[in-house]
């Protein structure tokens, strides 16, 4: 009876030992299969934060040619999307063989701010200084404020406009394009345009290939919110000088823009304006009525 005591006793041992280790195996099999997951969890994310940190320029070309509907093209873009540079590009679009590039590279450089991005863009040619943005994405909607910047100027050559195909090909504008604003924000909501602050463009001694004067006037257009309307902006163009006397209203809303406007020549500058009239909008006598939307 002892030995049979001592038999069962061994085989209790046995069995106990070989479930603690079937137990210890099952452990060990599930913290390596845990391992190997979140050794893919990791290695997948720090590929995607590698992506993101080495993403190329043009990527950020792609999509902004994309947006614009190839209006806007970055060319020859280098480096990264976080800190590059290309060459910007008007064109008529998709297909358009009208093209016109700036004398010289624009330079961003992309920061996190928050859940912002904080852009500052350079250009030797175009912006004294830098040019800060800063971006809010979010869902359906994105913000893009353009912040103050103190000694900043932004002029860029009105021939650029001639990369837009008709009719600024045919008018072949010469002069300066300058923006400035205390501070301006645009905000798109599901396809809709919102704006908050002042906007004004300035077009500095404007000349045209289709008049014999050598300088047209300067203008300028502002766009800002229009206080008898919610969510719609307000467009407003005045001549500041010159013979060819420019005036209009318009307004931006639901995405898309109404404008009317008149162009006619000062006393004297008849003659000299006539075939510029007629390009620019639909004759009504002395008059050209410009009509959009």
């Amino acid at each position: 009876m002892p030995g049979w005591l001592a038999l069962q006793r061994s085989a209790r041992r046995m069995r106990t030992t070989f479930l603690e280790s079937t137990l210890a195996q099952a452990a060990w099999d599930r913290a390596r299969k845990a391992a190997v997951r979140w050794g893919w969890l990791g290695g997948v994310l720090g590929f995607m934060a590698a992506l993101v940190a080495f993403a190329p320029a043009a990527w950020l070309a792609a999509w902004l040619g994309m947006a614009s509907g190839e209006r806007l093209v970055l060319a020859d873009a280098r480096g990264t999307l976080w800190n590059g540079s290309a060459l910007p590009v008007l064109t008529g679009g998709a297909g358009s063989h009208d093209a016109a590039a700036l004398p010289g590279r624009l330079r961003w450089r992309v920061q996190l701010q928050g859940a912002a991005l904080h852009v500052e863009l350079q250009q030797d040619c175009c912006i004294q200084g830098s040019l800060r943005l800063l971006v809010s994405p979010g869902l359906g909607r994105m913000q893009v404020a353009m912040l103050p910047t103190e000694g900043a100027t932004l002029r860029w050559p009105a021939a650029w406009l001639a990369g837009l195909g008709t009719p600024w090909n045919t008018l072949a504008l010469q002069g300066d394009i300058a923006v400035a604003s205390p501070g301006f924000t645009l905000q798109l909501v599901q396809g809709r345009a919102q704006v908050q602050g002042r906007l004004e463009i300035t077009l500095q001694d404007m000349a045209s290939r289709v008049s014999t004067l050598d300088n047209l006037g300067s203008y300028q257009l502002v766009v800002q919110p229009d206080q008898a309307q919610a969510h719609a902006t307000r467009l407003e163009l005045q001549t500041l000088d010159g013979q060819l006397l420019l005036t209009g209203s318009g307004q931006w809303s639901g995405g898309k823009l109404q404008f009317r406007g008149e162009a006619r020549a000062a006393e004297g500058a008849e003659a000299a304006l006539n075939n510029l009239l007629n390009i620019i909008g639909r004759r009504q006598g002395a008059s050209s009525v410009i009509s959009i939307g």
